[in-house]
């Protein structure tokens, strides 16, 4: 089974992560590809606009972000799957929802599996929501997890 896990670093997506473990840790020939998103810096126009240097620093460092967030799913993923299952790994920029669809189309993917930050009506409406959007255009099964109520930061 192709299986692919999407994380921004989030209690949710470390839910989502450990989902994964508990489900198909104990199952062999499974492939898993963790991905994080990192969101375009929008520039402003003049007179609010940035240099290039500080656009590109913000930039990086939200690479370098979704690619620790990255490489700590692994070495969690890898601990719990130990040699039962093919791993790889992508930082992509762009908005998470459709890096997800899009990743999960152009692979092949048969499940994605991702976190809820579990906003409400009104914050959905203002912030959209990631894992409704990949649940309503994802090209395969997708399960949304919810981080335990204990887990979750308080509103």
């Amino acid at each position: 089974m192709k299986i692919l896990v999407a994380t921004d670093g989030s209690e949710f997506s470390r839910a989502a992560v450990a989902k994964c473990c508990e489900m198909f840790a104990g199952l062999k020939d499974n492939e898993i590809r963790i991905i994080s998103a990192y969101e375009p810096v929008i520039t402003g126009a003049e007179p609010f606009a940035f240099s290039a240097e500080y656009l590109d620093e913000i930039d990086s460092a939200a690479s370098k972000r979704a690619t620790d967030v990255v490489s700590q799913a692994e070495v969690q993923m890898r601990g719990a799957f130990n040699d039962n299952a093919a791993f790889s790994s992508r930082v992509v920029k762009g908005y998470a929802n459709q890096v997800i669809v899009e990743e999960a189309e152009s692979w092949g993917a048969d499940l994605i599996i991702l976190g809820s930050h579990g906003y409400g009506l009104w914050r959905r409406a203002l912030l959209g929501s990631v894992s409704n959007s990949v649940l309503h255009h994802g090209p395969c099964s997708v399960l949304v997890v919810r981080a335990k109520e204990g887990d979750r930061p308080a509103r």
